[in-house]
């Protein structure tokens, strides 16, 4: 197997320039790549910049020695899984421990057999390169997990990878629920495709502006997309919630006004349109876990009537409205044009509730 083979940068830290020199002449033409620093202060700087695929390096040298840098380097994410090898002239037991402790991944003593540097360049940059092609496997398959798992999963385990806080909590919140009006009328009168770019081109639209605002998408089921508003602040959720609902009306009647966006039963013409609901109260926030015969699914949202309500409502409203109870109302303080439907009833909810529709903004809208 030949040296080309394991192609890879190496810095070689060393304050004599005469031995830099000799062991560039000896590895340069083997295919690799030298950088070179004369302390242990630049060869930190040199490896969080070039990030090498090894390091050579000396022990004493002026300004911070080697085992300094090395600990340095191996303290660092950015840097301390890059090979470390010391070569210097101590030979003593306590030094090779007080290297091996510093952090070094293989130590050699000065005069250093040619061949067998190579072999322990070779190993170390081959080990690396293995670590890293598992690291980019690793990186890519979060990548793609985190296309599902919704924001607030991911921030939290970004907070405390160890052990991260995904208990169930008893939270005052708002809940959204949006919907395509006449999804089913489209289904029928569209091919799939037409459809699905349909659905598409709202979602994305509306997925903007939700993170914008502060919400959290946390299910989306073919025609429809629940939103949880799960700030501190009761009132600014409502709020938050409620502007939120007018501003995806907005979204989509602009593109719906595009032909070339949505162009929906050309002959007819019939509008693409929405139905919103909002609900405020106590809800049951967290992970939830579904096991069947077959595995275990897990999903993060909001469970309890105050969700159940928010459905209903929003399964009531008209296309292109939007309807949010009287807590919700009650929570806005007056900062948008509201009229009152009057008290419906829904299934599995007790008591009548009273429900208003959202007809714009007032004043200056939402705070903060």
């Amino acid at each position: 197997m030949s040296d080309n083979q394991f192609e890879a940068t190496i810095l070689v830290v060393d304050d004599e320039i005469k031995n830099s020199k000799l062991l560039e002449a000896l590895l340069a033409p083997r295919g690799y790549r030298i950088f070179k620093a004369f302390n242990g202060l630049e060869a930190v700087e040199q490896a969080r910049k070039q990030r090498p695929d090894l390091i050579l390096l000396d022990v004493n040298m002026p300004v911070m020695d080697g085992y300094e840098a090395c600990r340095t380097l191996k303290a660092d994410p950015e840097t301390n899984l890059i090979p470390v090898i010391f070569m210097t002239a101590l030979s003593l037991v306590e030094d090779r421990v007080k290297g091996l402790e510093a952090g070094a991944d293989d130590f050699l003593t000065k005069p250093v057999n040619r061949e067998e540097l190579m072999a322990r360049i070779r190993s170390s940059i081959r080990q690396k390169k293995s670590l890293d092609q598992r690291i980019n496997a690793l990186q890519k398959a979060q990548e793609n997990l985190a296309k599902f798992v919704p924001e607030q999963i991911q921030r939290r385990i970004a907070k405390n990878p160890v052990s991260p806080d995904l208990a169930q909590k008893q939270q005052d919140i708002s809940v959204l629920f949006v919907d395509i009006s006449g999804y089913t009328e489209l289904s029928e009168g569209l091919s799939r495709e037409h459809v699905n770019f349909i659905v598409e081109s709202l979602f994305s639209s509306f997925m903007d502006l939700i993170g914008t605002k502060g919400g959290e998408v946390v299910a989306t089921a073919g025609d429809g997309m629940m939103v949880l508003f799960l700030d501190a602040d009761p009132i600014r959720n409502a709020q938050s919630a409620v502007q939120t609902a007018l501003d995806l009306l907005d979204i989509t009647k602009k593109l719906d006004a595009q032909p070339d966006v949505l162009s929906v039963f050309e002959d007819t013409r019939k509008p693409i349109n929405v139905h919103i609901g909002v609900n405020s109260g106590e809800a049951t926030v967290g992970p939830v876990r579904f096991e069947g015969s077959i595995g275990a699914h897990w999903t993060y949202t909001a469970v309890g009537s105050t969700v159940n309500v928010a459905s209903r409502i929003a399964a009531s409203a008209q296309a292109g409205t939007a309807l949010i109870s009287e807590e919700t109302a009650r929570r806005t303080g007056g900062l948008f044009s509201l009229k009152e439907v009057g008290p419906r009833t829904f299934k599995n909810v007790s008591q009548a509730i009273t429900i208003h529709e959202v007809l714009g903004q007032l004043g200056a809208g939402v705070k903060g």
